[in-house]
Order: structure tokens, then C-alpha cells, then sequence
């Protein structure tokens, strides 16, 4: 085992022979009355705990998402901070007894609630916390604030009157042609724009040396990704913007990391490629949304996890974007 351990760290594959012989840490207890949080060590330096699959509530104190860290040398760089501050603290006191190293730079993927409310347990002297250019409006948008009221009656006790939002101090310097790349001790991390394709404020961080993405919400790990309300098409090209450089491993914002990056690519580009077509032509033929929903080929994906629960409203949001776009072009005719 040994043997094959280093031959593993000499691999052209980088982490992507650690991950395959990676040691995992046992399940800390929930001594605290939190979940069980497990932290998963990649090779030297690279550390992820992964949320519970569900929706957030108090039993699961809004532990959905996952979160990691990279151990530089000269400090922690994370990505995204978990979903209450208790689970935050969590994460910070795990990674830091884990690594050695205080925490240093907190990079956030985006503001929905279940990344970024542990922010406020990652606060403190020489930390600095990053943002895409657009989490100032969405920081301060009335849903962002309609969210916490929601989420304090929902994930109460953990999160409460003593919960606090915290917007990040620095902008990345990225756009939609433009990287903003770091570099903290041992590693360079690059932030690459999400273009607005899940959220307005979507951010990715690569790390350089490793060939790891975190992806934030903009990629899934073999199943069907919940798209909402966003473009299909702006989609698309947010995965094309993150696969510039290729990936050997892509940490999600949600559920399993993924060690065939190019492979789940592949299943989520067919699949925003076939719900933006069937659409469109929907809109074109003047179907109903049903008509065409219930008309549509949907086999190669149905099997997939998450169809179930995310199919048909995918299917209506992009239907309304080929709608708004029809009218657009009827307009300027």
C-alpha cells in the first residue's frame, strides 16, 4: 500500500491519484447537536465536507452544502463557509486543528443562504473574505433579507437574532473575459466568473497546481442540476468558461465531488442543451408549456438522480426564458 501510495503522488494526475487513495477522517460525533460532519482530506493539503442531500432544516441545522479548504503553508483559503454559523465554526475549528494553519482567505461562490451564513464565524484580524462584483446587490436585495427572516424561523436555533450577514470586504477582479488569479503560499488559486449563470453573483476558484475546481452551484456530480430560474444557454457557457483550463477533479456546491470532471460536463451540458432546444422550439410551435412539457423526449435523463425533483421546473424556467426572447426578437423586427 505504501508502494502504491507514492506511486500515486508522483502521478502526471496530481490529485486525482490522491483522491482515488485518499484517507478520510472518522465522522466527528455530534457532541455539539450538530449534524456529523466528516472531513475528507485530498492528498496533502485539500480538505471538503459534504452536506446532507435534503432540504435545510432545523434537524439538519442547514447542513446541504458542501464546503473545503486548501492548506497553503501561509494559511487557509477557503470556499464558502456552510449555512449557519454554528456549522461554520464547525468547519473552521476541523480544518484548522486538521491542517495546522489559522485561516487566511474566505473565498464565497455565492449568496444563497446555505453558503454563506458561516461567514460570521470566519470573521477576525488578517482575514480577508472575497465576492463576485455583484454580491453587493444581492447582499442587499429585499430577498436576501426575506431569506434570513425565513430561515430564522425555519433553522431555529441555528439561526437566530444573533445571526448576522456578512458582505465580503473585497471584490474579485473578474468579468465575463477576465480571471483574477492569487497566489498564497504553495498554490495560485484563480477566480473565474459564473457569468450570472445560477445566481447573479456565481464565482468559481480553481487551484492551479492541483488541476481542482470549486464550482460552487454551477456543477453537479451525475444527476440532473436544479437550473430554476436561470438560462440554459448562460449556463452553458459559465461550464465552458470553468473547463478553459480542464479539471482532473471539480468539488460541487452540492453532493458527491467528482473525479471524471469531463464526464459529468458532458452530462450536464447534453442535458441544458436538450432542455433549451425542446423549449425554444416549444415557443416557436406556440405550444402551452404542458403541451410541450408532456410532448418532450425526456428518456436519456429520467433515470438520473434528482429528475424527479427537478425536471419539470427547470423545463418552465427555460420555457420562460425562450418566451421573454421571442418577444424580444418580435419586437425588434
Amino acid at each position: 500500500m505504501n508502494n502504491l501510495l507514492g506511486r500515486a503522488r508522483q502521478s502526471a494526475l496530481g490529485l486525482l491519484g490522491y483522491l482515488t487513495l485518499a484517507a478520510v477522517t472518522p465522522t466527528f460525533a455530534a457532541t455539539d447537536d450538530l449534524p456529523a460532519m466528516e472531513l475528507q482530506r485530498f492528498g496533502e493539503h485539500v480538505y471538503v465536507v459534504q452536506g446532507q442531500a435534503g432540504q435545510a432544516s432545523s434537524a439538519n441545522a442547514g447542513f446541504i452544502s458542501n464546503a473545503g479548504a486548501v492548506a497553503t503553508g501561509e494559511g487557509l483559503v477557503v470556499f464558502d463557509t456552510l449555512g449557519t454559523p454554528a456549522l461554520g465554526a464547525k468547519f473552521r475549528k476541523l480544518i484548522e486543528e486538521a491542517s495546522g494553519e489559522k485561516v487566511k482567505v474566505v473565498v464565497v461562490s455565492h449568496y444563497h443562504a446555505d453558503h454563506f451564513y458561516g461567514i460570521q464565524s470566519f470573521m477576525g484580524p488578517g482575514i480577508e473574505v472575497i465576492a463576485h462584483p455583484m454580491a453587493k446587490n444581492v447582499f442587499n436585495d429585499a430577498n436576501t433579507k426575506a431569506r434570513l427572516e425565513q430561515r430564522r424561523n425555519d433553522l431555529f436555533p441555528w439561526v437566530n437574532e444573533d445571526t448576522k450577514l456578512v458582505l465580503a470586504a473585497r471584490q474579485a477582479k473578474v468579468s465575463a473575459s477576465q480571471n483574477e488569479s492569487f497566489k498564497l503560499g504553495r498554490y495560485t488559486f484563480t477566480l473565474i466568473d459564473g457569468l450570472g449563470a445560477h445566481a447573479p453573483d456565481d464565482l468559481m476558484m480553481r487551484v492551479d497546481e492541483l488541476g481542482l475546481v470549486f464550482a460552487g452551484d454551477l456543477f453537479f456530480t451525475g444527476r440532473v442540476p436544479f437550473v430554476g430560474n436561470a438560462h440554459p444557454g448562460l449556463w452553458l457557457k459559465a461550464l465552458n468558461r470553468m473547463a478553459e483550463t480542464p479539471p482532473k477533479v471539480a468539488v460541487p456546491g452540492h453532493g458527491k465531488i467528482s473525479t471524471a470532471p469531463e464526464k459529468d460536463l458532458e452530462l450536464t451540458r447534453r442535458y441544458l442543451d436538450h432542455l433549451w432546444k425542446v423549449m425554444t422550439e416549444a415557443v416557436a410551435n406556440l405550444q402551452s408549456f404542458d403541451e410541450a412539457y408532456a410532448s418532450a423526449d425526456w428518456s436519456s435523463f429520467k433515470k438520473l438522480p434528482a429528475f424527479d425533483a427537478a425536471n419539470r421546473l427547470n423545463a418552465y424556467g427555460a420555457f420562460l426564458h425562450a418566451e421573454r426572447e421571442a418577444l424580444a426578437k418580435e419586437k425588434t423586427q
